[in-house]
């Protein structure tokens, strides 16, 4: 059983940055690729970005190509996901999981879940 907390969420100005953690216990953190999933209001739940378990891979969704990077401290049990360039249509709760099987963008495929962080970017 893998226990995921979000932090680092928050308030930001459009063209700010915020830095998201995913921190993890009870399991084996590093057999984990991990993704982080956003979901706003009304709107279905969306991957971001995901990362292998040994971070040598990496996915984006297009509309944060540039402006977001994903990593991951396998001794600290951590993944982080650096947001640059924020803008309004980021402001979403923000979701880490842990995939068990499959492909990064099945979200079916994420055993774990985190309780998620609110990021909200003002205009």
């Amino acid at each position: 059983q893998v226990q995921l907390v979000e932090s680092g969420g928050g308030l930001v100005q459009t063209g700010g940055s915020l830095r998201l953690s995913c921190a993890a216990s009870g399991g084996t953190f590093s057999r984990y690729a991990i993704g982080w999933f956003r979901q706003a209001p009304g709107k279905e739940r969306e991957l971001v970005t995901a990362i292998s378990w040994s971070g040598a891979a990496a996915h984006f969704a297009d509309s944060v190509k540039g402006r977001f990077t994903i990593s991951r401290d396998n001794a600290k049990n951590t993944v982080f996901l650096q947001m640059n360039s924020l803008k309004p249509e980021d402001t979403a709760v923000y979701y880490c999981a842990a995939l068990q099987s499959g492909d990064f963008d099945v979200p079916e495929g994420y055993k774990y879940w985190g309780q998620g962080t609110q990021v909200t970017v003002s205009s």
